[in-house]
């Protein structure tokens, strides 16, 4: 895999309370010079990555219910539509947690059901991540989230948010979630800042990478040779 084909699997990353207008312009800017996949941000600045990205190759990624994931259904539905309405391609939307804990399906399959069915409504239709916060999980509610959003329909699992204090991705996570939901996609994020983690996330199966350390990451691979190794 060469240094090309990863930058096109990361989601360059900056969602930080603090963030000014000065660097979210920066991040798009490093997004299309090293042609990353995705610029993810706040809802706050998605008009504005949105205008700036307008007529590049690179998509913009909006988060709902970051970092808590509890908000209720119609919270997320309607943040899921503002995002969409300032030029979102791609939602990455926490999971509830307390419906994973307490292996309530009826509940996280119906929030799921019901921010996809908004997504699904685009044309083209907008990607749906849903965050499960992996490292705060046992092994059984693991597999039982990405069990519920594989029936959902989803079309990724996300490790993290990275702003958990449990921590972010794993590989073993990542192994795991792909054998648990066979028919989602998997992104692996959080804490993920060298081109070693981001090989070995993408050996495991990791489909995508989020991460705040995308220039880093892609000054490494160059440094290491074309394919990073």
């Amino acid at each position: 895999m060469t240094g090309k084909d990863v930058a096109q699997r990361i989601d360059h990353t900056l969602l930080k309370a603090e963030a000014t207008r000065e660097e979210i312009l920066r991040l798009c800017e490093e997004a299309q010079a090293h042609g990353f996949h995705a610029v993810c941000v706040n809802g706050r600045w998605l008009s504005l990555v949105a205008d700036r990205l307008h007529g590049t190759a690179v998509r913009v990624a909006g988060v709902v219910s970051l970092p808590l994931g509890a908000d209720t259904t119609a919270v997320k539905v309607a943040q899921a539509k503002d995002a969409i309405n300032e030029g979102t391609d791609e939602i990455d939307m926490v999971a509830d947690l307390a419906a994973i804990i307490e292996g309530d399906a009826r509940y996280l399959l119906y929030q799921l059901r019901s921010v996809l069915k908004v997504c699904r409504s685009m044309r083209p239709p907008v990607l749906l991540k849903v965050i499960i916060e992996s490292a705060a999980l046992t092994r059984e509610q693991k597999i039982f989230a990405c069990q519920v959003a594989q029936q959902a329909g989803v079309d990724f699992i996300k490790t993290s948010t990275g702003l958990h204090p449990a921590g972010g991705a794993t590989v073993e996570d990542i192994r795991l979630m792909k054998e648990a939901a066979p028919n989602c996609r998997i992104k692996a994020a959080g804490g993920i800042k060298t081109a070693q983690q981001v090989l070995e996330m993408l050996d495991a199966g990791a489909d995508r990478i989020g991460t705040s350390a995308g220039v880093q990451i892609m000054n490494e691979f160059e440094a290491r040779g074309n394919d990073g190794r």
